[in-house]
């Protein structure tokens, strides 16, 4: 099923004469996957207007195994507009869940744990690792800071011991069902907005 809109209405003698609008959409539609408010725009365009107001907490997933949940959480963070994803390990990972989101995204890699807590250390960032561990403060409960950077892990084994010692703190997601665990893409849906609820801007600006 194809999404968007068509051809910006009247030709090009009724374009938008702003820069921040592509003249290829405008002439030949949006089908992107974006909110109303970005139609026709520029990708670098929606990327700096994003950048205007970002939320000022960080994602960071381990990347040790193919994890189909690393796009999705890319995704997530995207929605909530996350101002940084961090992939620790491999810098590969499967972009397919993502959408295309990635574009919009700021993304850095850190080859390995310790590289990741020197950066968070360097940038004042206290990391919040989510994870059901015995010693985890349920989320309900827990008071998030404004500055931080949201630690994830692997679906199935979850985070590396490593992980869980450079944490600042460990976050719980409740549970009231048979399951262990939540899937990895969900929890951190779940995590963000989380977050989103304490100290989240509703309202972006209008261009």
């Amino acid at each position: 099923m194809t999404h968007g809109v068509g051809p910006w209405p009247g030709g090009a003698e009724a374009w938008p004469d702003d820069p921040w609008f592509d003249p290829e959409l405008l002439e030949h539609g949006d089908t992107r996957n974006v909110i109303d408010r970005y139609r026709y725009w520029r990708m670098e365009a929606i990327v700096a207007d994003l950048d205007a107001h970002r939320h000022p907490f960080h994602v960071a997933i381990e990347n040790w195994q193919h994890d189909m949940n690393i796009g999705s959480i890319v995704r997530s963070a995207n929605a909530f507009a996350a101002d940084t994803v961090h992939i620790i390990g491999r810098r590969r990972w499967n972009k397919r869940g993502a959408m295309v989101t990635d574009r919009y995204q700021h993304l850095e890699h850190h080859a390995d744990v310790a590289a990741f807590a020197e950066w968070a250390r360097a940038a004042s960032v206290p990391i919040i690792a989510v994870d059901n561990v015995e010693g985890a403060v349920p989320i309900e409960a827990f008071a998030w800071p404004e500055r931080c950077v949201l630690l994830f892990g692997q679906e199935g084994p979850g985070l590396s011991a490593e992980a869980t010692a450079a944490a600042d703190a460990i976050v719980e997601i409740t549970q009231f069902g048979s399951t262990r665990s939540l899937n990895a893409s969900a929890a951190a849906a779940i995590a963000m907005h989380s977050w989103v609820l304490t100290h989240g801007r509703f309202g972006a600006p209008a261009h």
